[in-house]
């Protein structure tokens, strides 16, 4: 089914992953269903061990499970060839990591382009894609500066600039405020918030209550299960 042509961005079916250790095997996901619609945000949370990275993992097409379904857009994902798997990730998914990942000596216009030249985009269209996406984050007027010159928050933003390069369906974010201070992060989560408000799916993995928060639904995993899929809590207004 092409995308668009449902509004199921992932749907994941008896979805599992185990690990081979000296031990033996060790099931680090046991089995997950799961359905994220169209425009939903998403937040991932549990304890260290709980499942959560490797369930990310294998929604960014990372890793590859060792059972059951993963539909991504309506493909069934979960046993493609890597090169194939590769070209449908560089132009569905956005990923934007704890560690900012920019190049230190590319610009942030090279930084935030770099995608379209793995899906072999011309220098100048790539350019003008590239400065679009750092206005729309806010940093227009930045394009030739290198990452060492701006601030943490500021990277982010080129990160989140780099995963809306090629127009995805889904954003994936990992610990996407893990580096940033409290007020950087808030900024930051406005910004998610934003997108999702224009459409763009939005997954992220967080251990932090107050930024999964911001999300607008709540996924939480226990040894290698979910065990809480429910609403976020809309917080009161402050009285004035």
């Amino acid at each position: 089914m092409a995308d668009g042509a449902t509004d199921e961005v992932i749907r994941v079916a008896g979805l599992g992953k185990s690990y081979v250790t000296a031990a033996g095997p060790f099931p680090a996901l046991k089995g997950v269903d799961l359905t994220i619609r169209r425009g939903e945000y998403v937040a991932v949370m549990g304890p260290s061990g709980s499942g959560k990275s490797t369930f990310m993992n294998l929604l960014g097409c990372l890793d590859t499970p060792t059972m059951g379904d993963y539909f991504l857009v309506g493909r069934n994902v979960a046993h493609l060839p890597a090169d194939e798997l590769a070209r449908l990730r560089n132009r569905t998914i956005g990923f934007v990591f704890q560690g900012f990942n920019l190049l230190p000596r590319m610009s942030l216009e090279d930084n935030v382009a770099l995608p379209l030249v793995y899906a072999h985009v011309e220098r100048e269209p790539r350019r003008e894609r590239a400065r679009a996406m750092l206005s729309k984050v806010g940093l227009e007027g930045y394009a030739l500066s290198l990452p060492a010159r701006i601030s943490g928050g500021q990277q982010q933003r080129v990160a989140i600039a780099r995963a809306l390069i090629n127009s995805p369906s889904l954003i994936l974010a990992d610990e996407p405020t893990g580096n940033l201070d409290s007020h950087t992060s808030e900024e930051i989560m406005a910004l998610f918030r934003e997108l999702n408000d224009e459409g763009i799916t939005v997954v992220l993995v967080t251990h932090e209550h107050d930024i999964a928060d911001h999300a607008k639904r709540q996924v939480r995993f226990l040894d290698g299960l979910i065990v809480r899929d429910e609403p976020t809590p809309r917080r009161e207004a402050a009285p004035c």
